[in-house]
């Protein structure tokens, strides 16, 4: 593997999103968890534009903006970045007036980019103040098409966090990790939403790990650690907000079956998971009980972040047995079905089965640890995790 980390910048696929945005709109919010490379993007895009970058959590960078209209608007003609952007929450009804301001000048698009490491945060900050004038974009972590085919099962097991991902050992990717997990912890989390103990937080998310893919038991989680269910949600709540977890909605449809409704729970990250878990190689995962659930939660990363924008994600699970993975909606309404298998030889479940017949999808596949693509019924394909992302981003 290529250990220069200039070189993970070159294929991330969210630089195009982000150029082609601020040449659409003044603002952009690219919207990502801590220590997922959003600062390294913004100043390669910085650069190529000439750019003036500002660090909201220097002291000095924000004593800059004491009178932000009059900085900001001595800038009119650059690109102005704002990392951590949530440090200076007042700041979004000013820029409302400076965006406006440029409109009249001739200078109506390409701004401002905005970097936050939580969604909550920068979407009811900015929602009413910025209508109309700022895209949101999301950085996760390392998609398993921007790094060498060879190397995607170092990414399932380290995760996509590009120092992770590049440690020059498994031991310093683990540990890595591990501090990523304590800053949260300690500061991040704290900073965002109400206090809680990190002990507890911190046996919340182990709790996660082990149950990775699961539907969510709000009130089994209650009892393990002590508290109310409607804190287990605030827990979840914040996780979500967070970029560090996902919550995925059972799929509606009018079937006229009883469906599960409760969601599906997944951290985001593979890496977090093992590190969550104690499992420091390939070979540990391999032997683990979460490595289907780490797995099926690896892939639907991928396939969400590949997958076109307004893509609805959700699962499929009926009281009857019929169950779905990953239930891709596309705009445009054609249906995808995905059921995931790490096996080299997949079959799918009597479940997938009975599901095809009640949502009639336009396409179903089974996404296997291989990389041949064949025919398993008239109906359902094999197809490696490469294939179908590059299938979904065509």
């Amino acid at each position: 593997m290529c250990r220069d980390k200039i070189t993970w910048m070159i294929n991330r696929k969210v630089m195009a999103d982000v150029i082609q945005s601020l040449d659409d709109q003044a603002a952009v919010a690219l919207l990502g968890p801590r220590q997922i490379g959003k600062t390294t993007l913004s100043l390669e895009v910085s650069r190529s534009r000439n750019g003036l970058y500002l660090d909201l959590e220097n002291p000095n960078d924000r004593e800059k903006l004491r009178h932000p209209s009059l900085f900001l608007s001595a800038y009119e003609d650059r690109l102005i970045v704002l990392d951590e952007i949530h440090r200076v929450p007042d700041l979004f009804s000013e820029l409302r007036g400076i965006i406006d301001q440029g409109r009249r000048n001739g200078r109506r698009v390409g701004r401002f980019l905005l970097l936050g490491s939580a969604s909550l945060e920068l979407i009811r900050q900015s929602s009413e103040s910025l209508a109309g004038r700022i895209r949101y974009l999301e950085m996760g972590p390392l998609m398993a098409t921007e790094v060498a085919t060879a190397d995607c099962d170092t990414l399932w097991v380290r995760g996509g966090f590009p120092d992770s991902f590049l440690s020059p050992s498994d031991r310093r990717s683990v540990a890595w990790r591990e501090d990523l997990i304590r800053t949260y912890l300690e500061r991040d989390i704290p900073m965002f939403g109400p206090r809680i103990p990190s002990e507890t937080l911190r046996r919340f998310w182990t709790m996660l790990a082990h149950t990775q893919g699961g539907i969510l038991n709000a009130a089994r989680l209650a009892a393990s650690l002590e508290v109310s269910a409607p804190t287990i949600n605030r827990y979840i709540d914040l996780l979500v907000d967070l970029l560090m977890v996902r919550r995925l909605r059972p799929y509606s449809s009018n079937v006229g079956k009883r469906l599960v409704k409760s969601p599906k729970i997944y951290i985001r990250d593979s890496g977090l998971v093992h590190a969550l878990l104690n499992i420091p190689d390939f070979q540990s995962l391999l032997g683990h009980p979460v490595v289907g659930g780490s797995w099926e939660g690896f892939v639907i990363e991928n396939l969400i972040a590949a997958a076109p924008p307004r893509t609805v994600p959700g699962f499929y699970r009926t009281s009857g047995g019929a169950e779905v993975d990953l239930v891709l909606e596309l705009p445009g309404g054609e249906r995808w079905l995905i059921e995931i298998k790490r096996s080299g030889a997949p079959r799918p479940s009597k479940g997938f089965y009975s599901a095809l017949g009640d949502l009639n999808p336009a396409k179903a596949f089974v996404v296997y640890a291989g990389a041949d693509r064949y025919p398993i019924s008239p109906q359902i394909e094999a197809i490696g995790l490469l294939e179908l992302m590059g299938i979904l981003a065509s």
